[in-house]
């Protein structure tokens, strides 16, 4: 599959990261579509499912680890990202756990991000 033919969902309930990272994988190539809940996540997951998931671990409401559970429930794989920038003792460990891929603290460094996406759709 080309770089072009990928689809990421990004989920962050800040609206200037959703901005930011949209118009940075989009510009990398990739497809984006953008999401400020969990909840709008999980619905349209079931129907467009995505390449990779770039989910922020804490948002009001469901939280990205939430996300990460609903879809293990649900077994729906979808190779996932989570970032956050407020690094917590065994967060990560509780999102691997959770099948997260990969765990990245804010602020983010663009090349890390993209090389991140690659591998973890590379490795699904």
């Amino acid at each position: 599959m080309g770089t072009h033919e990928r689809l990421v969902f990004v989920v962050d309930d800040e609206e200037s990261v959703r901005k930011a990272l949209g118009r940075l994988l989009a510009a990398s190539g990739l497809t984006v579509k953008v999401f400020a809940h969990g909840v709008d996540f999980v619905d349209a997951v079931s129907a467009l499912r995505p390449d990779c998931l770039v989910i922020d671990l804490h948002m009001p409401g469901l939280t990205g680890l939430d996300v990460l559970r609903q879809l293990m429930q649900l077994e729906l794989r979808v190779p996932a990202i989570v970032i956050t920038a407020h690094d917590e003792p065994d967060a990560r460990t509780q999102c691997i756990a959770a099948g997260a891929r990969a765990y990245l603290c804010k602020p983010l460094d663009a090349q890390e991000l993209l090389d991140t996406i690659h591998e973890v759709c590379a490795r699904a």
